[in-house]
């Protein structure tokens, strides 16, 4: 009797946890929802960029001042601008 009262606890507290489906690779990678508001910037290495955040001034380690494009297309957060 002690036997099967484990056996039925044991089996009532073990709840094995489902796992979440993951997605099915596709063939076609997604391509990220175009944004609004962005504009073109001439880089400072002379390529035109298009960013959609603010254009910010930062300090260099130097002591200098840049002006940067911020959130730009592609990898880039921040880009320097050519003055």
């Amino acid at each position: 009797m002690k036997v099967l009262a484990a056996l039925l606890l044991s089996l009532s507290l073990y709840r094995p946890q489902a796992l979440p489906k993951l997605p099915a690779p596709s063939a076609h990678p997604q391509e990220q929802p175009a944004r609004n508001g962005g504009r073109w910037y001439l880089a400072e290495t002379g390529h035109a960029v298009y960013c959609y955040g603010p254009v910010r001034i930062v300090q260099h380690p130097d002591g200098g001042l840049q002006r940067v494009a911020t959130f730009c297309q592609g990898e880039k957060l921040v880009v320097p601008l050519k003055d």
